[in-house]
Formats: C-alpha cells, structure tokens, sequence
C-alpha cells in the first residue's frame, strides 16, 4: 500500500513537471510563430501579472526572490543529503542482511524509490520556475519595442553628429554637479529615498507613453548586493516574483538609473538597450537633481564610449571639458568595479551574452550600448 502511494506522488510530480514545461515551450513557441500574440501578451495579460504578483512581493521590504533562492539552495542541498545518507543506510543494512535475499531486493528498492522521489520533485520545482520565467519574462522578448511604440527610431550617426551629443551631455552634466550633495571625498550622494523616487519618475514618463503607465512595485536592494557585484551587475529583474532588484554597494550615481531601467522590464520591455533608454528618458525628465545627474550621467558615458571607438580625438576635447567634481564620481565608480574584477565576472558576462544572444539580441552584452543609438534619435527628433 505504502509503495502504490509512493508510486503515484512521484507520478504526479512527473506529469505536473511535464505539463508545466509542455505548456511553456508552447507559449514561447506561439510568441516565436504567431505575430501579435507577444503585444497582446504583453498589454493584456503581463500586466495583470505584474499587479498581483508585483503586489504580493511588494508586501516585503526585502527582495523576496532572493531569500527564496537561499532557501531553494538549503532545500536542495538538505534533500540531497538526506537521500544519499539514507540510500547509504539501506545499503549497510543490506550488507548486514545477505542472508535475507527478500529483503535485500526490497532495499534495492528503497534505495532507488529514495533518489526518484527527489528527482521528481526536483523536476516539479523546475517546470514550476520555467513556467513562471516564460510567462513572466520570455514571451516579452517578443513584443513590440518601445523604440516603434514611442517613434524614437534608432538612426546612424557620424562621428561629428556624436560628438555634439557628447557637448550637450556634457554641459547638462557640469550645471548638476554643483546642485547635488556630495560626501567629504566629494563623491556624490542621493538626497532622496532612490527606490520611491524611481517610481515616481517611472509613472511621470507613463504619463507621457502609455505603454510605460501601470502599476509599479518598489524596486528593491538585494540583501547581499556582492552577488551582483562580483558578477559586474548594477540590478537585474526577477521574474519569478516580478521583483526590480539592484545593487546597494555601488556608487549612488548609479542607483537611479538601475532602478528604472529594470523597472522598465515590468513594463515588458525586455530588451536591454530600450530599458537603458527608458530609464535615461525617467531620470533626466524627473524633477529631482539625483536622477537627472544619474540619467546624464550614465547617458554621458555611453555616449562617450562610443565617441572614443569612432574619434579619439574629438573624445579628449570633449573628456577635457567635464567639471572637476564629476571627475571624482568615475574615478569611485572605476575604483568599485575594479575590486570585483575576477574569473565570476568573466563568467557571469559570457553567461549574460549568451542569454541575450538566445532572446534574439544578436549582440549579446554589447546591445546595451546600442542606447547610443537611441539618444542620438532622440536628440534628433
């Protein structure tokens, strides 16, 4: 009786792994094949997905995806064990017992029924996480972007034409870096509470596209933010508890943009030049000096990067002309990401190219500079 019970909750684990993962390759397939699923996805159903999910998490001040994880990472770890102590219990107890060959096979049994009972569950977790990626994240890679959305289409530009943008970045730059407040090494610091603030300005730029109006969650600092900095990451976006998380160690200049920019990905815009986009139009559109000084800012070094890839020269004209003050803020910033410099980070970006380059973003960790070419439209127009 006790091994028919046994068999059939293994068997419903395995069937509900199977069906939950059927489900999700059909999805991500239906948004790969049938156009205008992923929109309508995206504008109808995603952001019910984001009020109640979003909601829920939003209970915690903490980043609830990320305790679950240690928690997923204990459970693992304590199940594994437990099934290989207790095989190897069996296994001694069978040693012990060769002149019983009845029992002998039924702890063979035992043995095996142990590491299948935690495989199946193992499986089930799996498809349930799968399942919530796909309809919390993957179909959104699908949809339409923001770029045709809101008309900023992306456009080619000559070295000249980038250099004038890198002159008016740097002009908004030097007004602001008087008005912020600074430490005692002069190193910028936020006035404002960055994740209510983001918020904020997330909302005043839905009022302007209406694909970014919506509910939003309050963006989050991971507990332990090493994590993301041994892996060179400012934030990332959590699907599985629809959660905007970002890195609470790194300079405060960086803050504000992370937090929009992953905010923009509960949005459904997933593509990572687009939410550097939107998260440079809600810094440098918001009311406060600490997000303006941060979208310019990290608009100033896309922008500057790409300068000095087509014309060094004009790039030191242009680098000479920056306040002292601004100075000491990438000097901090280089100094943090310096530290964390390693084999993870070389890992951790390969990982994130090759994630990118499967969701259709054919160039990898490099598309985030492709933001270059939005703010030049957007001068543009």
């Amino acid at each position: 009786m006790k091994n028919i019970k046994f068999e059939k909750k293994v068997q419903y684990r395995l069937i509900g792994a199977f069906a939950l993962l059927f489900i999700s390759v059909i999805l991500m397939l239906v948004s790969l094949k049938v156009n205008g699923f992923a929109q309508w996805y995206a504008t109808h159903i995603y952001p019910l997905l984001v009020s109640v999910i979003g909601r829920i998490s939003g209970f915690f001040s903490f980043s609830l995806c990320e305790i679950f994880i240690y928690i997923l990472l204990i459970w693992l770890i304590y199940t594994l064990v437990q099934a290989i102590r207790k095989k190897s219990s069996l296994s001694k107890k069978n040693k012990e017992d060769v002149s019983l060959p009845y029992l002998n096979m039924e702890t063979e049994d035992s043995k095996k029924s142990y590491l299948i009972s935690w495989f199946s569950g193992v499986l089930l977790g799996a498809g349930f996480l799968i399942f919530l990626y796909v309809i919390c994240c993957g179909i959104n890679y699908r949809r339409t972007s923001f770029s045709e959305e809101s008309g900023i289409i992306p456009i080619e530009y000559s070295a000249e034409e980038l250099k004038e943008i890198c002159m008016q970045l740097t002009e908004e730059l030097n007004e602001l870096s008087d008005q912020v407040l600074r430490n005692e090494k002069g190193i910028m610091v936020l006035s404002v509470d960055e994740g209510e603030q983001a918020i904020s300005a997330m909302r005043s730029l839905g009022e302007e596209y209406e694909s970014l109006s919506g509910y939003y969650p309050r963006p989050k600092k991971l507990i332990v933010s090493e994590l993301l900095s041994y892996q060179g990451l400012s934030g990332i976006y959590l699907p599985f508890t629809v959660e905007a998380n970002y890195n609470g160690d790194m300079i405060p200049y960086n803050m504000p943009f992370t937090a929009c920019h992953e905010l923009s990905h509960l949005r459904g815009f997933m593509q990572e030049d687009e939410a550097n986009f939107i998260a440079f139009l809600a810094c440098i559109r918001d009311e406060n000096i600490d997000f303006q000084y941060s979208g310019y800012m990290l608009g100033w070094t896309y922008c500057m990067n790409a300068l000095y890839r087509m014309d060094d020269e004009s790039w030191r004209e242009v680098r000479g002309l920056l306040d002292k003050a601004i100075e000491k803020d990438l000097l901090a910033n280089n100094e943090f990401w310096d530290h964390y410099e390693g084999v993870v980070s070389e890992v951790s970006n390969q990982m994130n190219d090759l994630y990118l380059k499967a969701h259709g973003e054919s160039e990898g960790v490099q598309s985030y500079s492709r933001i270059v070419e939005l703010i030049a439209a957007y001068y543009n127009k």
